[in-house]
């Protein structure tokens, strides 16, 4: 019996929080300017390293953006528009963020959730245009990862909520790793495969692909409807399966669908998550808690 890997990319693979942490702070300036303005370089310095111990929260590269404004608002109170900033803590956000951020999202009148994925999406896709090695540098491969995925004998696909493109650039410009795009399963990939019967010539054929791309945005599917998915090929009848998750809420998701009880889960420890959220782990049965070194052997 052979293996089949679903693995998360930011905290699983890759170490994305200086990247996404830059790229929001690029985005504030851009989304705020009258905001973000008078900010210093200190008070910079201050909110991407808070974001180091906030970047649990995120499962959504979007929310990046809503944090660096939000602990800019907790740094300097005259320029606080949102109820919650006052007296609010890192601690706090990393315990009550599903809490926090619909609220703020109100108050800031950013509802459009679709929008802001576009918006922080378009400011990395700039920097990647202007300065690819710079960008690429701010990401790092855990150890012994980018190794593991050359060698790995076992079939891989990739989930993650990350945007497809910047997950594919950083395997094959950072990790030297090919993996077929349609074994890529992101934000805002996949939607060529939806339809792979359709020929379309002219035009139209970019027409069509830009509403395909914009719907699948908007109609992102979870990763439990992508293991649903994957378990159903053909191809992969009899194989032994495994998810790596860095986000302990996902695999709860997980064992919440008997459909997928198939699935061997697995919280790696190397990622962001607490360490609260890995003693949780660890008295559930369905959850086996995974070091890296463990990880990378596995693959091999």
């Amino acid at each position: 019996m052979g293996d089949l890997y679903a693995l998360d990319f930011d905290g699983v693979l890759c170490d994305s929080c200086g990247e996404s942490s830059l790229s929001a702070v690029k985005a504030a300036k851009l989304r705020w300017p009258d905001l973000f303005r008078g900010v210093d370089s200190t008070t910079e310095d201050w909110i991407i390293a808070q974001m180091y111990t906030v970047r649990p929260v995120v499962e959504t590269g979007y929310e990046n953006l809503l944090l660096v404004r939000l602990l800019l608002e907790m740094k300097v109170p005259s320029i606080r528009t949102s109820s919650v900033a006052e007296g609010l803590t890192v601690d706090a956000i990393l315990e009550s963020w599903s809490k926090i951020k619909p609220v703020v999202m109100e108050e800031w009148g950013e509802m459009d959730r679709d929008d802001l994925v576009e918006f922080f999406g378009k400011v990395r896709d700039e920097w990647m245009e202007q300065d690819l090695k710079t960008w690429i540098g701010a990401n790092r491969f855990y150890p012994g990862v980018p190794e593991a995925l050359k060698f790995a004998s076992s079939t891989m696909y990739i989930v993650t909520t990350k945007q497809g493109r910047f997950a594919d650039a950083l395997l094959r410009e950072l990790a030297g790793v090919t993996i077929p795009f349609e074994r890529i399963y992101g934000l805002g990939t996949g939607s060529v495969y939806v339809y792979p019967n359709l020929v379309v010539l002219g035009e139209m054929a970019l027409v069509l692909s830009s509403l395909l791309l914009l719907a699948f945005i908007s109609n992102f599917r979870p990763k439990v409807e992508v293991l649903k998915q994957l378990q159903k090929r053909p191809e992969h009848q009899g194989l032994k399966l495994h998810f790596v998750e860095d986000r302990l809420a996902t695999l709860k998701n997980v064992i919440k669908e008997p459909e997928l009880d198939g699935w061997n889960l697995y919280l790696g420890n190397w990622g962001y998550n607490t360490q609260k959220e890995r003693e949780e782990a660890e008295s559930i049965p369905r959850i086996h808690l995974l070091h890296l070194s463990d990880f990378t052997k596995k693959l091999k």
